[in-house]
């Protein structure tokens, strides 16, 4: 076999096995929270998971410690395929009915809320692993009492913003426009992202101030009777703290987050997958490049033999 027809054949070979792995592995990773309005999870982790600023931030990490905040991109349930009202009963929609975020759930009017009006919004989640599927923005009804657990019920059916995201977000974020509708005092934002590429769900919970509290529930009202006393303004967690803190999250961010055996970096099987669209494209490269130089060498020896064969 001549040189040349020698590095057809290892080419080949080698474009075969990209090819094959291209079309059975591939990753499924999406991870994020809503960040405008600020969601209570990144309302705390942002307050920082070691020394949290609000009661109710150093409450949440006196009953379920500090992970929960670190992981704060991973209030999800891996296998719920758009049967969110079975899997989550009323009163767990905050957790998605996880003991590991129940914190979450707690009926109070002191979690930071972001002041908002009624009319045109600018939602903005932050994805730090952006996949395909569609965001559902849900807003809670006016008679909603933030002293009793949340139900399904106290949730609004025509969503206030729906949108669907891709495979990318720009700097990070999925940006998209909603309409808030008239309402007075501490309200409720519920977001479901549900992707369309695997049965997997995120949810976040975001508490808003509309202002001009009714009696119900509103929270205490200022010395003059001009309204509720805002609890604190929440801050969204910044770029530089969440690559900061990366390393103590425990979220997989190929897999199903929060699944034992779903570890950081591993290949979930897939339909199809296309080379370059995730972290799959370059570890596929590595893998066939590797394989080729292995089946190169191989045939070098080979020739190596024939020529010894062919003095003696």
């Amino acid at each position: 076999m001549s040189l040349k027809r020698s590095a057809l054949s290892v080419g080949v070979v080698g474009a075969a096995l990209l090819a094959v792995a291209a079309s059975t592995a591939g990753t499924a990773d999406a991870h994020g929270t809503m960040t405008n309005p600020v969601s209570r999870i990144a309302a705390c982790y942002a307050e920082g998971p070691e020394h949290p600023v609000s009661q109710v931030c150093k409450d949440l990490v006196a009953a379920s410690g500090t992970q929960p905040l670190y992981d704060w991109n991973e209030v999800n349930i891996a296998d719920a395929d758009g049967n969110h009202r079975a899997l989550i009963p009323d009163g767990k929609l905050c957790s998605a009915n996880r003991d590991k975020y129940q914190a979450l759930d707690w009926p109070r009017t002191d979690w930071p809320a972001t002041a908002v009006t009624a009319g045109s919004f600018t939602f903005k989640f932050r994805a730090t692993a952006p996949h395909l599927g569609i965001q559902t923005v849900y807003i809670t009804k006016q008679g909603y009492d933030p002293t009793q657990p949340l139900k399904w019920s106290d949730l609004e059916p025509t969503p206030v913003a729906q949108v669907q995201v891709g495979r990318t977000a720009p700097n990070g974020y999925y940006t998209y426009s909603g309409t808030l509708p008239q309402r007075t005092g501490r309200q409720l934002l519920y977001m479901i992202w549900q992707r369309s590429d695997s049965p997997e769900a995120f949810y976040s919970c975001s508490d808003v101030d509309f202002g001009q509290a009714s009696a119900k529930g509103a929270g205490p009202v200022s010395a003059k009777g001009a309204g509720p006393v805002s609890a604190q303004a929440p801050a969204a967690p910044s770029d530089a703290q969440i690559a900061a803190d990366a390393p103590k999250s425990t979220v997989a961010h190929h897999g199903h987050g929060g699944d034992p055996d779903s570890p950081a970096g591993v290949m979930v099987p897939t339909a199809s997958a296309a080379v370059g669209t995730s972290a799959t494209g370059p570890l596929l490269l590595a893998g066939a490049a590797a394989i080729g130089v292995g089946w190169a060498g191989m045939v070098l020896r080979r020739r190596r033999v024939e020529a010894v064969r062919r003095d003696s």
